[in-house]
């Protein structure tokens, strides 16, 4: 995690105090203090500790800059909303005026890359501000770890809000999916309304049958003394320009596109369990010999969220496999895969991929 220095201002629930002693910010033509602020959030969905600092940044800029993350992600219980819906939920909270001063922006995930991952944010301000030496600012809160990005601007200076009544998006989720109405008191009125009619909808009902599997999963281990971290491996296979996926059978991320894997034996190395998940799952005419022999790289990914189904690790190889004049080898999926496929490097789509695979790929092969 980079470690950077910004300027805060310290904003309480009554007033808004500015640290004199390290920077002055002067106010625009219309009275404020600011330009564009900018809220970065996954806002899954929008609730009312999201709008509090909304309402914060309106007091403060002109503009307001709200930044969706997680925006090229397939649907799934983690990121069950559309960038679309999300805009409703944080636009339909506000009155016409202020509504108008909003400006909503899809911003895209780079997972265990923060250089592109600041790029993203860099492009997306400036596709509203025209010039990111505007006068800009930064506003959320420290909840947790997600909200580092606060520390990651050093030419922005930084607006801390309270959280507000510790209200948390993944509780209200997960209830929804699994059935619940969303609480008034904890999303205002427009989130309702779009999650009564995304409940009415058939990729509720698919994200509902999943939630209710993901929730049978974790009871299986609720008897543990401590919540269990699981171990993963994960084939990268490459050759001449393509790669080799799998589409899911079953549940969850069910007919997405995945890296052949899936967990370690008690008694093999994380290589072996690579090997023979790799040929269970794509029947891969390739001879053992051939695949250990090319091996080109391994790397760790830990994201605590990187699965549904708990704290899981993964350990990814990456093969390459030599160019054949007679073509791509043959595959068929098997195990837990529906199918098997070769597919051109050039046609990698994040919203198709399972969980964080599109960002291993990206990691591992350089893309």
């Amino acid at each position: 995690m980079p470690n950077k220095t910004t300027d805060t201002i310290t904003v309480t629930k009554n007033d808004v105090t500015e640290d004199k002693g390290r920077f002055s910010t002067p106010k625009n033509k219309k009275g404020y203090q600011y330009d564009y602020l900018v809220f970065i959030g996954r806002f899954q969905p929008f609730h009312l500790g999201h709008k509090s600092v909304v309402d914060e940044a309106l007091k403060l800029a002109e503009n307001v800059i709200m930044l969706i993350g997680s925006a090229n992600l397939p649907s799934s219980i983690r990121n069950s909303f559309s960038v679309e819906a999300r805009s409703q939920m944080i636009l339909g909270a506000f009155d016409k005026k202020d509504a108008k001063r909003i400006h909503c922006v899809g911003l895209d995930d780079a997972l265990y890359n923060d250089t592109k991952w600041l790029q993203y944010v860099q492009q997306c301000v400036k596709s509203v501000t025209g010039d990111l030496n505007a006068n800009i600012g930064l506003i959320g809160h420290s909840k947790d770890s997600s909200s580092y990005y606060l520390s990651l601007f050093p030419n922005w200076q930084s607006v801390a809000v309270p959280n507000f009544h510790e209200l948390s998006a993944t509780p209200i989720r997960e209830g929804f999916l699994l059935g619940a109405d969303p609480l008034t008191d904890t999303v205002p009125q427009s989130t309702t309304d779009v999650m009564k009619a995304f409940k009415k909808t058939e990729a509720y009902k698919r994200l509902h049958e999943e939630a209710g599997f993901i929730d049978k999963y974790k009871k299986q281990w609720e008897s543990s003394p401590y919540p269990p971290t699981f171990m993963t491996v994960d084939a990268v296979v490459i050759q001449s320009g393509h790669i080799l996926l799998v589409e899911r059978r079953g549940m969850p991320g069910q007919g997405l596109w995945a890296l052949p894997g899936g967990f370690i034996d008690p008694k093999e190395t994380l290589f072996d369990a690579c090997i023979r998940e790799l040929r269970e799952e794509t029947r891969l005419k390739v001879p053992e010999a051939v695949l250990r022999g090319s091996r080109h790289s391994q790397h760790t990914f830990d994201d605590p969220y990187r699965s549904a189904r708990g704290r899981t690790i993964t350990q990814a190889f990456y093969f390459m496999l030599k160019n054949d004049p007679k073509g791509l080898p043959s595959v068929k999926g098997g195990d837990d895969a529906k199918k098997a496929f070769w597919l051109p490097l050039a046609e990698l789509r994040a919203d198709k991929l399972f969980e964080d695979h599109y960002a291993i790929i990206c990691k591992m092969v350089g893309l």
